[in-house]
């Protein structure tokens, strides 16, 4: 794997500056093909990115094509709605400003940077892509060397739909993205960690690059005592441990209703063994830890609390079985950091006021699931608590609306993607006043003596005195 020096690095944003200075990219048609070029290209590489996705995460075929592939529905959404978004957007003008027009026109904020994880690692690549061509941007990506057998992937398939001077690949380390980091972007999107966020906005900040950080944290499942616990049970067991637990949104932790935990974990153990069967380490269908650090950072998760379900691990084949833990405290580490892998820590309420306080007493979530058929207790949970995203009575599922905004608030991110929105995200919203000669009023310029009661009476509609 080629390493990017400074220099090359500094080589392909020039040519990529060149490239965006011919203006080819305004056109709304140019977008367009490139949009169904990358289609094409995802569709004729499918089963490279189901085999690369295979060899780095054990990832099930059929969560490939749901969790990553599916991101060519975000790219069918942009081609049935980029020339609306596209076009200049006429807006009011108040009486003093007339006679005039004014609109906002949208245009390419230039090349722009992608970094992506690890844990949807195709996804979360083509997913702000689809956004960047959108918006008439030229593009640099840098996939997750960790998910090493994907990045090549990723690249391969760029390289073979779009020249380096529009849409590059760049694969690599961690002196890869500082190489990167180093340069003046227009824009950055980063998806990974909070930590490495903190490093990916200093670096931004010595340009003054915007940036959209898509992060995490501990997402908040809450259980209440009216919910159909049998259906909870699959849509929480599934929105958890598909790809391991190693998911974004995936529900971190449990707030149950006292009354019904039991209840919900017999239904959960049901539905663990209806999915996985008896040993889950020989489901085709249950994804691996991607890698001997984090196998071994969720291991050492498991030192506290009680397993009530699961808990089999094996190094070899970083495997770690679907687990519920009870019996932990907020001060335990399983509670103090992104769990991001397949352990499921159980928390009991007393009162759904109790539960909102958990909640709202640390960090603000990327998402939030809330079960109950009470619609006041939906909308009390909706209006007291604050996420990036919620679903209730659904987990994860929130992602795949393109037209919902997806995006996160206080430490688990600032901007949001899909749709409209990524097209927005990777815009500048330029605002533009026209005004014609025939009419001039002359009250705005100097010598201003004996001009001031009027100009008040504009204001405030009143006379002085």
């Amino acid at each position: 794997m080629a390493q990017l020096t400074t220099i090359s690095t500094q080589d392909l944003l020039s040519k990529q500056r060149q490239f965006l200075a011919t203006g080819q990219t305004q056109d709304v048609s140019f977008r367009i093909r490139q949009l169904r070029r990358l289609r094409q290209a995802v569709t004729a590489n499918q089963e490279k990115i189901v085999a690369a996705l295979k060899a780095d995460l054990h990832k099930p075929i059929f969560e490939s094509y749901l969790g990553e592939i599916l991101s060519v529905h975000e790219i069918d959404y942009a081609l049935r709605h980029i020339r609306s978004w596209a076009k200049s957007k006429p807006v009011s003008l108040p009486w003093e400003q007339l006679p005039g027009s004014a609109q906002i026109y949208p245009e390419p904020l230039g090349v722009v940077l992608i970094i992506s994880p690890w844990n949807y690692p195709f996804q979360l690549a083509i997913a702000p892509l689809v956004g960047a061509i959108a918006a008439g941007n030229c593009t640099i990506i840098k996939p997750s060397e960790i998910s090493s057998h994907t990045s090549r992937a990723i690249a391969q398939l760029i390289e073979s739909a779009f020249e380096p001077d529009y849409i590059a690949v760049v694969e690599g380390g961690v002196e890869v993205s500082q190489a990167l980091l180093a340069e003046r972007f227009d824009h950055i999107f980063f998806t990974g960690g909070n930590q490495v966020g903190k490093i990916i906005m200093a670096a931004a900040a010595q340009h003054l690059t915007p940036v959209t950080l898509e992060l995490g944290g501990k997402s908040p499942c809450i259980v209440d005592a009216d919910a159909a616990l049998d259906k909870a049970a699959r849509r929480i067991a599934w929105g958890k441990f598909m790809n391991a637990g190693q998911t974004c949104v995936a529900p971190d932790y449990l707030l149950v209703e006292q009354t019904i935990k039991s209840d919900l974990l017999i239904a959960l153990k049901s539905t663990l063994q209806h999915f996985y069967g008896d040993d889950p380490a020989q489901s085709p269908d249950y994804a691996r830890i991607i890698s001997d650090k984090h196998y071994q950072r969720l291991v050492d998760l498991l030192d506290k609390g009680e397993i009530t379900l699961g808990g089999q691990t094996n190094p070899e084949e970083r495997y770690i079985a679907p687990t519920v833990i009870e019996g932990v405290s907020w001060a335990d580490p399983v509670m103090q950091e992104e769990i991001f892998g397949p352990i499921l820590p159980v928390i009991e309420y007393s009162s759904l006021d109790q539960a909102i306080a958990m909640v709202n007493q640390r960090p603000k979530p990327l998402a939030l699931y809330f079960f109950s058929e009470n619609k006041e207790r939906q909308a009390k949970v909706l209006r007291e608590t604050s996420s990036g995203g919620m679903c209730i009575n659904e987990t994860v599922m929130h992602l795949g609306v393109s037209s919902l905004p997806f995006g996160g608030v206080g430490d688990s991110g600032m901007g949001a993607y899909h749709g409209k929105t990524g097209f927005d995200t990777f815009s500048h919203h330029k605002s533009v006043l026209r005004k014609p000669f025939w009419l001039e009023f002359p009250i705005r310029y100097p010598p201003y003596q004996g001009k001031l009661g009027l100009l008040k009476k504009i204001i405030f509609g009143l006379t002085e005195g």
